[in-house]
């Protein structure tokens, strides 16, 4: 039977590596269906060596030949790429780095399928080959059966009624809908998937056309697998029945919580939920307690700032302020110095919303407004049970901050935040809600402004020569500079880095810096006379990250634009 080869087959017959008379026995052989033999058959038919085979393909597709390696050990976080898609085409996205998508493919002559990939992805792609049964393999592993796939739960849910916002839904019926195992199961996969990928968050957003989840891992949002629109109703009942929420009120925001062991570990998740023109929007917060760092000499701070920090929360009176924008880590750093004067002969009361940890010998309040209960109410009363030092959330408005100040006055250590972007700018926030500046300057005694800059991945950075006009910001020269930047690889689900750490800028009121406080003199005056003081600015104390190879230049722009460049 005469058949039709491919233009690799051709290529290799061209080359005189098997001939036309080959090429029919091995179809036929291998059955009536078939028309390309695979590497596999080419080779058990002994007419060619693995060798010689992998020199052609190289030769002829003109790309690299994925090693063992090159395959991804994790799923990669690429949105718009589905399994459908990456089984039909015969390709796995392998790794995310300096902006390019690598994806190994059996064809990597199929410019269709490359360009539908770059389209849907926005990447530049970059293309290796590899075998069609470890492409199969590796596919159905992370996306497929094979991983408990989400394709394969929504196979189970193909009953479930598409979600109409419009229509005034049958309580009992969601709830019903909601305890379906297949619901259950695709749920657990989400929250399991982003306690696998370190996530801090996990997003449930819905829109016109499509259910989105996203994963916050090291403080960036990442687009992952979605499950269909249809099942949007199914899900957020199914996260409400587990935080205790009403299922039947979707007009107005919820809070809950779950408890949950996932993997061994008991894990807290705290949930939110608002209603959106679109459905319900839905966010867990994972509140790991066994990954929380609550060592203040493992959170990033150089070496002569922790130990004026350090000296300043052993202080028996006064006010200590952290200040930076939701999530750059202020609770875990009041909690860290919690820790370290944490002691049987300190009575230490905490006032917040919500309370995050839970903190062995410290009484914890987690104030409720619902009820009468705010920051205010609960330091009145606390003032009251005789404590050494007071931890309260958030100064947010005039009548915390008044109470705050007397709590100093009356010989109490009192720990706060505030959102201020430097440290100098949280005295001028404090005078703008009408606080005395002579009360001010004798009771606050530092003040901490800090940021969340992720942390390089060991495994894949690499150096390079950054730009003279950086160099020249860092005060460093390149030959004495090891500066870092990332690739990507499975260590770090292909994102380039691991975990976080805080960079700081560290006020410490001093004799001269308490003047200018008297003389109402504003934040700039403030920040230049500190900085001659020593004080270093958080991009300063980011360089010092990057010249550590601790973090990458690119990272401690991104959380220091607020800064110019001195």
């Amino acid at each position: 039977m005469n058949r039709t080869a491919t233009p690799f087959v051709s290529f290799l017959i061209e080359k005189g590596v098997i001939s036309q008379d080959d090429l029919e026995k091995i179809s036929s052989s291998n059955g009536a269906h078939k028309d390309i033999p695979s590497e596999e058959v080419l080779i058990a038919s002994g007419l060619v060596t693995e060798n010689k085979l992998q020199s052609c393909i190289k030769e002829f597709y003109g790309v690299p030949i994925a090693t063992q390696d090159d395959f991804p050990k994790e799923p990669v976080l690429i949105n718009h790429l589905s399994f459908q898609f990456m089984k039909e085409s015969k390709f796995v996205p392998a790794r995310l780095s300096e902006n390019e998508l690598t994806v190994i493919m059996n064809n990597p002559s199929d410019f269709y399928t490359i360009d539908a990939i770059r389209l849907a992805t926005g990447y530049p792609i970059r293309v290796l080959y590899g075998k069609e049964e470890r492409i199969t393999w590796t596919i159905e592993q992370h996306y497929g059966s094979g991983a408990t796939s989400m394709e394969k739960i929504i196979e189970d849910m193909e009953g479930v009624p598409e979600y109409r916002i419009e229509d005034e839904e049958n309580i009992d019926h969601l709830r019903d809908m909601a305890s379906e195992g297949p619901v259950i199961r695709l749920v657990n996969l989400i929250i399991t998937r982003g306690i696998e990928l370190r996530a801090s968050d996990i997003h449930f957003e819905p829109f016109e056309e499509q259910f989105s989840v996203r994963y916050r891992i090291d403080g960036v949002l990442h687009n992952v697998e979605s499950p269909p629109k249809r099942l949007q109703a199914a899900i957020a009942s199914r996260i409400k029945i587990m935080s205790k929420m009403n299922i039947a009120e979707r007009r107005l925001p919820q809070d809950g919580r779950i408890m949950l062991r996932v993997k061994g570990k008991e894990i807290d998740f705290r949930v939110s939920s608002i209603p959106t023109i679109y459905g319900e929007s839905i966010v867990l917060r994972i509140l790991d307690k066994e990954s929380i760092v609550l060592d203040i000499e493992k959170i990033g701070f150089p070496e002569d700032t922790l130990i004026s920090f350090n000296h300043l929360i052993q202080s028996p009176h006064g006010i200590i302020l952290v200040t930076g924008p939701t999530g750059s880590g202020k609770t875990t750093t009041l909690y860290c110095a919690l820790e370290k004067i944490n002691s049987p002969e300190k009575k230490i009361i905490t006032v917040e919303d919500p309370v995050e940890y839970q903190l062995k010998g410290i009484n914890q309040i987690h104030v409720k407004p619902s009820i009468g209960l705010t920051f205010a109410n609960a330091l009145r009363s606390i003032v009251r049970q005789d404590p050494d030092v007071i931890l309260i959330g958030e100064i947010r408005d005039a009548e915390t901050a008044e109470i705050a100040i007397h709590s100093a006055l009356t010989g109490h250590l009192v720990l706060s935040t505030l959102h201020t972007n430097d440290a100098p700018s949280a005295i001028t926030r404090l005078i703008d809600m009408g606080m005395e500046d002579y009360l001010l300057s004798s009771t606050i005694i530092g003040i901490l402004a800090q940021r969340l800059v992720r942390v390089a991945c060991p495994h894949c950075r690499k150096p390079y020569s950054p730009d003279p006009a950086i160099l020249k910001e860092m005060k460093s020269e390149e030959k004495r500079t090891a500066v870092f930047e990332v690739r990507g690889c499975e260590k770090c689900s292909n994102t380039g880095y691991w975990g976080r750490a805080g960079i700081f800028e560290f006020l410490e009121i001093t004799d001269s810096i308490r003047k200018l406080i008297l003389e109402k003199k504003d934040s700039t005056l403030i920040k230049e006379i500190a900085r001659k003081n020593g004080m270093r600015t958080l991009r300063e104390d980011g360089w010092l990250k990057v010249k550590q190879g601790m973090t990458t230049i690119s990272e401690v722009l991104r959380v220091t634009q607020e800064e110019e460049i001195i």
